[in-house]
This record gives C-alpha cells, sequence and structure tokens, in this order.
C-alpha cells in the first residue's frame, strides 16, 4: 500500500489477465473550491483504470461526494468549481464542462439518497435513463437485461418509484444509470441506510456487472468493509487530500486500516474517539 502522491492503480500494474491497466479517468493534483471561498480537494491525484472497480473510502466530509460532482461536472449546481489540476477521461480533458456533455462520453453518476422520479412508473424511470440513445433495439435489450440484475423490479415494473422500498429504489437508480450505456459509473453511497442484506445483494449485482459487462466503476463508501470486499483498487481520503492507497486486498489486511477505516484494532474492539490524536501521531505511514 502507497501513500499520498505515489503510484497510482494504472502505473504499471497488472489487470486479471496480466497485462498493464489503462487509466480510462486520471485525477491530477486537482483543486475545488466553493463559493471562492472554501477549499474542499487540496490536490487530490487518483487514477481509475478501464474495466475495473475503484473504490473512494473516508469519512463524512472528506470530500469523497465533492470528487464524483468534479468528474461529472456537477460542481456548477453548488457554486463550485475546480480552480487547479486536471481531470482527463480517456485522453480528453474535461475539468469545467458541463455535464450534459460529460454524460454524453459515457460518464453517469448515481447520486446519493436514491434520486429516483417519483410519480413515474419504475418502467419509466429506466426509459428515461436511455433519453441521449438512438438504438431502440439495444435499449430493450438493455431494459432485459436491468429486469435481469433485478428481478425485483420486474414485479413493480408499472408501480409508482415513490412506492419503493429504499433498497429497490437503490436497484431502480443503478438499473436507471446502466440504460445510458455508461463507460465509467460513479456510485455515491449505495449502501446508505440499506438493511444489511439488502446492501450485500446489491454490490453482488455490482460486481456481477462489472465481470459481465466490463463496466467501469468509481465507488464512494463509508462502509469500507464492504466496498473493499468487491473493488481492485482502494483510495482513503481525509480533508480533501489521498492519504492511503493501494490493491483492495493489501488494504484490507493492513492494521492501520483495520484500526482507524473498519474500526477494529487487534483485540476486534472499535476504536474510540480518544484514540484520535493518537492516530494523528501515527500519521507518517511506513509500507
Amino acid at each position: 500500500m502507497t501513500g499520498r502522491g505515489a503510484r497510482s492503480p494504472a502505473g504499471g500494474g497488472a489487470g486479471a489477465g496480466g497485462t498493464p491497466d489503462r487509466a480510462m479517468l486520471r485525477l491530477n493534483n486537482i483543486q475545488v473550491i466553493y463559493s471562492n471561498v472554501i477549499l474542499v480537494l487540496k490536490g487530490l491525484s487518483l487514477e481509475v483504470p478501464e474495466g475495473q472497480i475503484v473504490a473512494l473510502l473516508g469519512a463524512n466530509g472528506a470530500g469523497k461526494t465533492t470528487t464524483l460532482k468534479a468528474i461529472s461536472g456537477l460542481l456548477k449546481t453548488e457554486d463550485g468549481k475546480v480552480t487547479d489540476g486536471e481531470i482527463e477521461f480517456q485522453g480528453r480533458q474535461i475539468a469545467g464542462d458541463d455535464p450534459e456533455a460529460i454524460c454524453r462520453l459515457g460518464i453517469v453518476q448515481v447520486m446519493e439518497g436514491r434520486k429516483v422520479l417519483e410519480s413515474l412508473t419504475v418502467e419509466e424511470n429506466l426509459k428515461i435513463g436511455s433519453h441521449t440513445r438512438r438504438d431502440p433495439d439495444g435499449v430493450r435489450a438493455d431494459m432485459q437485461m436491468i429486469y435481469d440484475y433485478f428481478p425485483r423490479l420486474v414485479e413493480r415494473r408499472q408501480q409508482l418509484a415513490g412506492y419503493l422500498s429504499g433498497g429497490e429504489q437503490q436497484m431502480l437508480v443503478i438499473g436507471r444509470a446502466l440504460m445510458a450505456k455508461p463507460k465509467l459509473l460513479l456510485l455515491d453511497e449505495p449502501s446508505l441506510g440499506l438493511a444489511p442484506l439488502l446492501v450485500r445483494e446489491i454490490f453482488d449485482i455490482i460486481k456481477k456487472i462489472n465481470a459481465e459487462r466490463r463496466t467501469t466503476f468509481l465507488l464512494v463508501e463509508q462502509n469500507a468493509r464492504i466496498a473493499l470486499g468487491i473493488a481492485d483498487y482502494g483510495y482513503i481520503m481525509e480533508s480533501g487530500r489521498i492519504v492511503f492507497d493501494g490493491p483492495a486486498e493489501r488494504l484490507r489486511g493492513n492494521d492501520d486500516v483495520r484500526e482507524f477505516y473498519l474500526g477494529l484494532s487487534e483485540a476486534g474492539r472499535r476504536k474510540s474517539f480518544r484514540d484520535v490524536k493518537f492516530y494523528k501521531r501515527r500519521k507518517r505511514w511506513a509500507f
């Protein structure tokens, strides 16, 4: 595992087939400011290799959602902007581009909080996800694919989305995003507010979609344990910066990550807030 400024997952590593990974998305030393005053991202760099699941982890307020909005162009809706650094998608600079243009390039963000269109049916929600497409046969095939991944939605296809359970709404917003045929899917806290069994089901489906369709994911999560269980690579944020990164398997096994981000000490006890000062004294990690 590496610290801030170290090698990224696409920097010469090998993918599942033993060939070097190619970065689909690259953020290089980006800085984000809100309202020309509030500095949120402070020189953040990361890479997302094509065909992989990359987890972006950290506590509330670390800057995870801001990172996604910088990529998708949605900072503009909140008086935020990238003031330094580069965001490159498939070799093209996209920092500051309009959200619609970025979406047409193949980047789709699933927002935190299950933003379904409550007064429309499940099927109408899914169709809206395909509004930029001009291949009706492909849209019909993908609609069936969504129902195959999320069988619960089949039973509720004519039901208003506002009456779905929280887990069903999360399935719907992921399905709606897939209908846009994304190259890169940005998922913001898909486990938020869901029961553990539903969380496991949704994360298993994310892994299946990645394996079968080779959809690339950048996954923002507070639930580090389950995110690292399906990710290929992970970054850990704190106060607008990357403080750790490494292959997911190595992050899961690292004592410091287990202690301060997965919440377990060697004795299996959850760390308390009084340990934070001790953590700050240990913050110069050596690997």
